[in-house]
């Protein structure tokens, strides 16, 4: 069994999508409207709309798409996406990348138990939690 957060974005889920490939790397791919049959497209959808994108990095993956209809996207509430990353440096590097152009809830720094954590809203109105593994030993 595995958990992945599909995320739902106000029209910009490419610029996400594309945002977050740089960010965390691996292999995008991103299906619009206007890959489906028309008869097969809701009403009302506009063919540049993200029916559905997928960022896997690894053996992970994050899915997300424009939320439909236009203009009913409300916001994302009640989850935070977690990263964990077994490097300090690679952490900031991460974190300061979300936070870009977004809002840092916590800043990245030691807790108790990450020798890096932080809590931020990146650009796209998503909440991520950047966590890093304590060092082996």
């Amino acid at each position: 069994m595995s958990f992945h957060p599909y995320l739902n974005f106000d029209g910009n889920c490419r610029e996400a999508f594309t945002c977050y490939h740089e960010i965390f790397g691996g292999t995008v791919e991103i299906m619009t409207m206007a890959d489906l049959p028309e008869e097969d497209r809701p009403p009302g959808a506009h063919p540049g709309m993200t029916m559905h994108a997928a960022l896997t990095v690894g053996d992970d993956w994050i899915l997300g798409s424009d939320d439909f209809p236009p203009g009913s996207f409300e916001g994302v509430r009640g989850m935070t996406c977690n990263i964990t990353i077994d490097e300090v440096d690679e952490a900031e590097r991460i974190f300061a990348a979300l936070a870009d152009g977004g809002e840092v809830t916590m800043p990245i720094a030691e807790t108790f138990w990450s020798p890096r954590f932080g809590i931020c809203t990146d650009r796209f109105g998503i909440p991520w939690m950047v966590n890093t593994n304590p060092a082996e030993g």
